[in-house]
């Protein structure tokens, strides 16, 4: 089965095409503050993403899984404040990361494997909020609440990560793949079988398919993705504290995938894009600290007039104004 049929192929293509070309039009303040930042925090809601359209898992724990990644990275990080005595490279760190990463998915996975909906939800919740609350209280690891500084990320052919065309073009390239993963992945015997596990999983138990396993395969991969934008936002936020992973970050990313639309991948992209849009502007648009009552708001309008995203209300006028083309098409005839 093909990933994508020969359109969605070309309609990536071109996506792909102008986020490349956007650094010649675009101030540095875009790339990095806008574009760059909505590609980490996407990556974040895709796991979100991923486990709520393909696996019927809402989970919560997801920023949780990206500050175990980002506290691994910094914890090794060979530039970290205040130091650490088992400091690695960077190219040894960020894999290090992703692996904790992983196995905290698969973790969180067999602890929430017989669970579902509002259950789901509140044992995820209650391990993101327990973990960042340990973070603060930890001093030997994780500094407590100030955190690890000084998280700057590995030179990239010569040039500083933190400059603001390679973190740009590093992050896009990471979201491009973890997207295309992911559009993969479902269409796998894997994604289908868990697609059938998300519809009737008593049906799927019945073809002789362990359904345990495949869900905890399913947090696994969703860990490796989260734990993918957790070290990108450690190095975006130059440190991890746990404030940064704690209830506000947590929330935020399901607002993000939320208003993009849990249909399908992209909708995490987009939601951050307007996530971050709002967060950067809201001063401007409105009173910077009512934040929360002007995203609540659109969140609420969201839900209330499309429940499936902007996406999916994209979709629905799509679809609306090609019945209407043919209407006036077979009118003039």
């Amino acid at each position: 089965m093909a990933v994508m049929s020969p359109r969605q192929w070309a309609l990536t293509a071109v996506v792909l095409a102008i986020m490349l070309a956007l650094p010649l039009v675009l101030p540095a303040f875009w790339l990095s503050g806008i574009l760059g930042r909505s590609l980490v925090y996407g990556i974040v809601a895709l796991s979100l993403t991923f486990l709520a359209s393909y696996g019927g898992f809402i989970s919560l724990a997801q920023t949780m899984i990206a500050g175990v990644a980002g506290y691994t990275v910094a914890i090794l990080a060979p530039t970290a404040i205040p130091a650490s005595s088992s400091a690695l490279s960077y190219w040894l760190a960020m894999p290090a990361a992703l692996v904790a990463a992983t196995v905290a998915g698969g973790v969180i996975g067999l602890i929430a494997v017989r669970t579902r909906d509002i259950y789901l939800l509140m044992i995820t919740l209650a391990l993101a909020v327990g973990f960042s609350l340990f973070a603060q209280s930890n001093i030997d690891w994780f500094n407590g609440y100030e955190g690890i500084r000084n998280i700057l990320g590995p030179d990239i052919f010569g040039y500083p990560f933190r400059t603001h065309l390679v973190f740009y073009y590093v992050s896009l390239t990471v979201a491009a793949l973890l997207y295309l993963l992911v559009l993969y992945v479902v269409r796998t015997p894997f994604g289908l079988t868990l697609q059938g596990i998300r519809d009737n999983p008593r049906r799927v138990s019945a073809l002789g398919f362990d359904v345990a396993l495949h869900r905890v395969a399913a947090f696994a991969l969703a860990g490796f993705i989260a734990g993918c934008g957790g070290v990108l936002i450690t190095f975006y936020n130059i440190g991890i504290t746990p404030s940064s992973i704690g209830m506000t970050a947590t929330v935020n990313v399901l607002v993000m995938s939320v208003i993009g639309g849990l249909g399908h991948p992209i909708g995490a992209f987009i939601g951050a894009v307007i996530f971050s849009l709002m967060d950067t502007f809201a001063a401007t648009v409105y009173d910077r600290n009512r934040f929360n009552t002007l995203i609540g708001l659109v969140f609420l309008v969201i839900v209330l007039v499309s429940p499936d995203g902007v996406l999916g209300f994209g979709k629905r006028l799509l679809f609306w104004r090609k019945p209407k083309a043919r209407e006036e098409q077979t009118g003039t005839h």
